[in-house]
């Protein structure tokens, strides 16, 4: 199995952000926001409107997966599952760990805390019965497009107000 490297794995975090992104905005490529400055009127502003809107993404998470802590590597092995279940793919244990930066035993344990909460399950590979495969449920499924589907009501909602 090859090994990736501390870059390559930034490399994969960078594009799960930007596919977190493409989600959230229901598929239009992200924009790229004008640089902040503290303190200075109409950048200001938009830094507390992200700031804000960072904060209601982070509470809507919670409310669409309940009290459990889902940490910053079980939510980037979560976004993992929605990209390779929307395209036909299937993961085993070790590409999510590997993904979310985490060693195999942390990444098995997070993966042990989804299946528990209802929202992945994972079974052994037919092709080789020593690797798992994880998928999402249709209860994680069902979570994860209505998260995406708020976020875009909110980021519409947010543009609507601001013209």
């Amino acid at each position: 199995m090859e090994q990736f490297s501390n870059q390559a794995i930034a490399d994969i975090r960078s594009r799960i952000d930007q596919i977190h992104d493409l989600l959230a905005k229901g598929g239009e490529e992200p924009e790229m926001p004008a640089p902040l400055a503290l303190g200075t009127g109409g950048a200001s502003l938009r830094l507390v409107d992200q700031l804000s809107l960072s904060i209601q993404v982070r509470r809507l998470r919670k409310s669409h997966f309940g009290p459990a802590h889902i940490t910053d590597a079980t939510w980037d092995m979560m976004l993992d599952l929605m990209v390779a279940q929307t395209s036909g793919r299937n993961l085993s244990a070790s590409d999510l760990a590997t993904g979310a930066g985490v060693p195999l035993s942390s990444g098995l344990r997070m993966i042990a805390a989804l299946e528990r909460l209802g929202l992945a399950h994972r079974s052994i590979d037919d092709r080789d019965r020593r690797r798992s495969l994880v998928r999402l449920t249709e209860k994680g499924i069902e979570r994860m497009a209505s998260y995406f589907e708020e976020i875009a009501l909110i980021r519409q909602t947010r543009r609507t107000i601001a013209m």
